[in-house]
């Protein structure tokens, strides 16, 4: 097990450059677990016990309203952590967690993790920087939200996907229905909004789940606070 264990964690961005001590004491307190399609994995407002890391398959990270509407805050797929906040505060979960489909994980103890990091401050190190970077996600994702009408969200999704220096064609993983959620609208008006912009010359539509930009210029000018759908 503790070499099934170590062999998962070699892929794991967080545990790299780590000492061999480090990824020795890591897994030593590591369990495997696993998740069925649908399964939950914890819920808003448990306490957080310990954190996670995906080895297999996506996990949605979720709020719900309500009156029950899910709004998908992110959906993490192999060698990413989640429900880890709670692991520095001592506080509950603030958002719950399922598996996508048939997931694993590595589960960490907060106590031993604690203990852990205490002697290996490289590990902190690490951990510092994904939630450093978990912050500038989430940033981004209020700004959308609060800021851009779902053409301008859409538009930002698809240059995220992309990139910089990636090519032109997204094949997306997720379904309409979890697009929109993610965008904050309802699978309807997403895809008249894809609609519109392929009408536009944006992007081109190539069956359900692939998608190409055709101008990534114009796209940015979308992506913009204040960016208009013409």
């Amino acid at each position: 097990m503790a070499n099934s264990i170590e062999a998962s964690m070699r892929a794991i961005p967080l545990f790299q450059g780590l000492s061999s001590s480090a990824r020795e004491s890591l897994t030593g307190i590591a369990r495997h677990r696993r998740f069925q399609k649908g399964g939950v994995i914890f819920s808003e407002g448990e306490t957080g016990h310990g954190f996670f890391v995906v080895t297999e398959g996506r996990v949605k990270i979720f709020k719900l309203s309500a009156d029950g509407k899910e709004q998908i805050l992110h959906i993490f797929g192999a060698g990413e952590p989640f429900g880890e906040v709670p692991v520095f505060t001592g506080r509950h979960f603030p958002a719950h967690a399922m598996a996508l489909d048939s997931a694993a994980t590595l589960y960490f103890p907060r106590d031993e993790f604690i203990n852990l990091i205490s002697s290996h401050p490289d590990v902190a190190l690490n951990m510092m920087a994904v939630l450093s970077r978990r912050l500038h996600t989430f940033t981004d994702l209020i700004e959308n939200l609060s800021l851009k009408e779902v053409p301008g969200r859409l538009a930002a999704f698809l240059l995220y996907q992309c990139g910089p220096d990636a090519g032109n064609t997204i094949r997306l993983d997720i379904s309409k229905a979890q697009l929109a959620s993610i965008l904050g609208t309802i699978p309807e008006t997403l895809s008249r909004i894809m609609a519109r912009m392929a009408q536009a010359g944006l992007i081109q539509l190539h069956g359900q789940r692939e998608i190409e930009i055709v101008d990534r210029r114009l796209l940015k000018d979308l992506a913009r606070p204040g960016g208009r759908l013409a």
